[in-house]
């Protein structure tokens, strides 16, 4: 049975199908609700339910406690109506840029390649165009099981109708191990979803950025590269992305040719656990060691929580301002199996 959500002080009214997130709802009426990675891990999209009831879903107890709920409190992104509802989102504001409708995409893989080790390039070709903003991610779709993964694009939102995942295979994964590594081939049509996210980078910004990413927290910062490259957003961009052996590292011969054609560029790669001919140690050690001071930067970070904790330390270390630092962190996945079934 379809529900009716109410947003507390706006003159917004919405629907909600049966089973639908409060903030999938939202998003698709195109009313923005703050949220970062729709999996009930961050607590960003925390409301407050004004009037009628919800059911909770999967919420981690430590993200949302019980005396939480008991306060009237939910994560939009993991309950649902059981009645009609009004909430109101503790954390007002939308993002400083455009807000893009979520919609249901389909579309075929035309690319799927050995990256780096254990990572792949997922390419899919639209039937219809998304709109998103540089950093943004979408929802993959597992055949079969009606489980959505979250994956962030590395294409600027130039390429409206073609995708690009880089993909981080994860034991026992449902979408990694058990389907994207095992069976998934060019050729196959693929659902997804999206956008999602406010991450992004979508303005013209008078600082120089500092891009610090991960692993595979490299795909949105280099969306985030190529949009602001392309139409003048940033005066000077420093991406470092950090790895453990030079065979984690990827698309080095695409950053260090566009360092060449553009002087506002600046490719940083650095490996923790082996030596090279590059910077070694950890990833935000390199910041720290290239910049003096960050006052009068912004920054933007994409990895794991703990890289993430150390690199806004270090940037607050370097004196960035923290109302200049812009952060997304890769979580595990939840349903994680270890057997097959």
């Amino acid at each position: 049975m379809d529900h009716t959500i109410t947003i507390s002080g706006r003159d917004a009214t919405f629907p909600a199908g049966s089973g639908q997130s409060v903030l999938e709802a939202a998003l698709r009426a195109n009313q923005w609700l703050p949220h970062a990675c729709s999996q009930g891990t961050c607590g960003t999209c925390k409301i407050r339910v004004v009037c009628g009831e919800v059911e909770y879903g999967t919420a981690d107890e430590s993200i949302l406690s019980q005396a939480d709920r008991q306060a009237g409190l939910a994560l939009a992104c993991q309950s649902s109506p059981r009645t009609d509802v009004t909430v109101a989102p503790l954390e007002e504001g939308a993002p400083d840029g455009p807000v893009h409708m979520l919609r249901d995409h389909r579309g075929t893989v035309v690319e799927l390649s050995e990256i780096a080790c254990r990572t792949r390039r997922l390419v899919i070709e639209l039937d219809d165009p998304m709109e998103f903003s540089a950093g943004q991610y979408a929802e993959l779709i597992v055949p079969g099981r009606g489980i959505a993964r979250q994956y962030s694009m590395a294409n600027p939102p130039s390429e409206s109708t073609r995708l690009e995942f880089h993909i981080r295979l994860t034991e026992g994964g449902l979408a990694t191990e058990r389907w994207i590594f095992a069976s998934l081939a060019e050729g196959d049509r693929v659902d997804l979803r999206g956008p999602f996210g406010r991450f992004a980078i979508h303005d013209t910004y008078p600082e120089p950025a500092i891009l610090i990413g991960g692993g595979t927290g490299l795909a949105p910062l280099k969306s985030m590269v190529r949009h602001a490259l392309g139409n003048d957003l940033l005066p000077e961009i420093h991406l470092f992305h950090g790895g453990r052996r030079e065979t984690d590292l990827y698309d080095v011969a695409y950053f260090r040719a566009l360092e060449v054609a553009d002087c506002r560029f600046h490719y940083h790669p650095v490996l923790s656990e082996e030596n090279w001919d590059g910077a070694t140690g950890m990833v935000t050690d390199a910041v720290v060691d290239n910049f003096a001071s960050c006052k009068g930067y912004r920054g933007y970070l994409c990895g794991p929580p703990a890289m993430i904790t150390a690199a806004v330390k270090a940037l607050k270390r370097r004196r960035m301002a923290p109302r200049l630092i812009f952060r997304e962190a890769f979580t595990t996945q939840q349903d994680v199996v270890s057997v097959p079934e």
